[in-house]
């Protein structure tokens, strides 16, 4: 069966101003998220791609044009399914206020009896997802061949919940997985199992670094922003 390439689209003006975006319109990539973007052609470089498939949202879109324009040619698909989460009434809403609300115990602590007000549970998220990944495995091994490889761009909670997917981990665990902008994420599937090969790799390591303020103990929603 295929690999699949995960990327996470790049660093977003929702990211940068903290805001939880979800299906919001209009919200792009920034200046480093731009930067990301073009530096994914080179990070790919000798990677045979045989499909692309990519979230409708804007910032998923914008991520992968460089590698697009790098590859005239390379078949690309949009997929709903990959989109990000539907969060309902917390889109567009700050993360800062969204940490006092009842329901963010719950998605850190308990997200598979989460569900978004006016939005979608995050079981019904990360189904939708799962079955988008396993119809694309089969038509990119029918159409290329068992050992192809191809890519999806997609969102932090997605690629959070595919890895926790391929692991055989509960969703109640995928909080404990982190994925940054403009990251890679590699699963290998295989008739008996997958196999995650990379995870949020993004071959900088600025991120482990100590900061003035460390990080708590949350998960951010939607994925954060990455390196400072």
């Amino acid at each position: 069966m295929p690999t699949l390439i995960l990327v996470r689209h790049g660093r977003s003006t929702a990211n940068t101003s903290g805001v939880l975006a979800g299906w919001t319109p209009g919200v792009a990539l920034d200046e480093r998220g731009t930067a990301q973007a073009a530096a994914l052609p080179g990070r790919l470089e000798g990677l045979p791609l045989a499909e692309v498939v990519a979230s409708p949202l804007q910032r998923c879109q914008e991520t992968i044009r460089p590698l697009l324009d790098a590859r005239p040619g390379l078949p690309v698909h949009t997929d709903e399914r990959i989109g990000e989460a539907h969060y309902g009434d917390w889109s567009g809403r700050k993360l800062a206020e969204l940490k006092d609300e009842p329901l963010m115990e719950v998605v850190q602590a308990h997200p598979s009896a989460a569900a978004f007000p006016g939005g979608e549970s995050m079981r019904a998220m990360q189904t939708r997802a799962a079955e988008a990944v396993r119809e694309w495995n089969a038509r990119v091994e029918r159409d290329h061949g068992a050992d192809a490889v191809y890519l999806m761009c997609s969102h932090g909670d997605i690629i959070k919940s595919l890895v926790a997917d391929a692991l055989g981990l509960h969703l109640d665990l995928f909080q404990r997985i982190s994925v940054e902008p403009c990251s890679i994420t590699a699963i290998r599937y295989t008739r008996l199992r997958p196999f995650l090969v990379r995870l949020g790799d993004t071959g900088d390591f600025a991120s482990l670094a100590p900061r003035e303020e460390p990080p708590g103990g949350d998960a951010t929603v939607g994925g954060g922003a990455g390196a400072p």
